[in-house]
C-alpha cells in the first residue's frame, strides 16, 4: 500500500529494468512522459519503449519530432525512448539502448519522499465549476 500515485509509480520504476507503454489513454500517457521526464532529468536510465501497434503512436511521434524540429526538444533527448510496431523488435531496441548523455540537466535522485499533509482549503478552492466559461456558454 503507497500514500498516492507519485509513490506507487515510484516504487514500480524502483523494481522495473524498463518502461514499456503499450496502447491506452490518459493515464498510459501521463505515465509515460513521466518516466520520460525522469530520463530527461537523470532520475533513472532505464529503457522506454513505445509498443506502437498498427501505428496507434504515430501522432505522438509526430508530435514530438515537432517540438524537436521547433528547438523545445532537444534533438538527442528525441532518443530518450524508443519504439517499434511489434514486440519482437521493441524488446530488441529496449536491450540495444544506451541512455543519453548530453548533459542538459544535472542528475537528480528521488530516494527520499516526504509525506506532507495537503493544504486546508481555501474559499477560492470549494467553488465548483467554472463561471466564467458558463457565461460565455450562455451568450453563445
Amino acid at each position: 500500500m503507497v500514500g498516492g500515485m507519485h509513490q506507487r509509480k515510484a516504487e514500480m520504476a524502483r523494481h522495473s529494468d524498463c518502461f514499456i507503454a503499450l496502447p491506452g489513454g490518459y493515464g498510459t500517457l501521463e505515465e509515460l512522459l513521466e518516466v520520460i521526464t525522469w530520463a530527461q532529468l537523470g532520475i533513472h536510465e532505464k529503457p522506454v519503449g513505445l509498443l506502437n501497434v498498427d501505428g496507434y503512436y504515430n501522432y505522438l511521434l509526430t508530435f514530438i519530432d515537432k517540438a524537436v524540429d521547433d528547438g523545445f526538444i532537444r534533438p538527442s533527448q528525441r532518443h530518450i525512448f524508443v519504439s517499434a510496431p511489434n514486440a519482437k523488435e521493441l524488446v530488441q531496441k529496449l536491450e540495444e539502448y544506451v541512455p543519453v548523455q548530453d548533459g542538459g540537466v544535472a542528475k537528480l535522485n528521488w530516494t527520499v519522499e516526504i509525506e506532507q499533509p495537503p493544504p486546508p482549503p481555501t474559499p477560492a478552492s470549494k467553488q465548483v465549476g467554472f463561471p466564467a466559461l458558463k457565461k460565455a456558454e450562455i451568450a453563445l
